[in-house]
């Protein structure tokens, strides 16, 4: 390799690169927020079971609706709906069940909030079906734009 090859790759990844990045497969526990963000975007149904200091608060089912980080929003969940902050969360927790099947634990103090899919985002994707995080994008997408539109013609009026 030569030394302009060596430049360009120190300056994407870093002259520190030493340590590799964290990988993991079915199993292990997940600080980086970002990270927690992809994990979970894409669930859609789950079953949810809320634990304070050990003892079950509340179960039911839901659909994750949205998640985000946002250390001044909360995670909220009612009427089965979740909205996720992962930034409510030290850290989360993937494990796997007897049947091999992941299910997530979001962790923070003494609070857990498990996660069990119930839909599979690799079925859905077959089948032609957009996830949630996918429809809001391309929404957020065309609303940014008529937003530019909309701007735009009130910047050309004589005011």
């Amino acid at each position: 390799m030569n030394s302009d090859s060596s430049d360009r790759r120190d300056s994407v990844f870093g002259s520190n690169a030493r340590v590799p990045a964290p990988c993991i497969i079915d199993t292990g526990i997940v600080v980086n927020k970002k990270d927690m963000l992809l994990l979970l975007a894409d669930l859609g149904r789950v079953r949810y079971s809320h634990i304070q200091d050990g003892q079950l608060q509340s179960q039911g089912e839901g659909y994750v609706l949205e998640v985000f980080a946002d250390p001044m929003r909360s995670t909220l969940v009612a009427n089965r709906a979740l909205y996720l902050n992962v930034c409510s969360f030290d850290y989360l927790e993937i494990k796997q069940s007897d049947r091999q099947e992941a299910f997530f634990d979001l962790i923070q103090e003494g609070r857990q909030l498990r996660l069990i899919p119930l839909s599979d985002p690799v079925r859905e994707r077959d089948s032609g079906q957009f996830s949630a995080s996918s429809l809001e994008a391309l929404l957020t997408e065309v609303l940014c734009a008529k937003l530019d539109a909309e701007i735009d013609d009130f910047g050309s009026l004589p005011f």
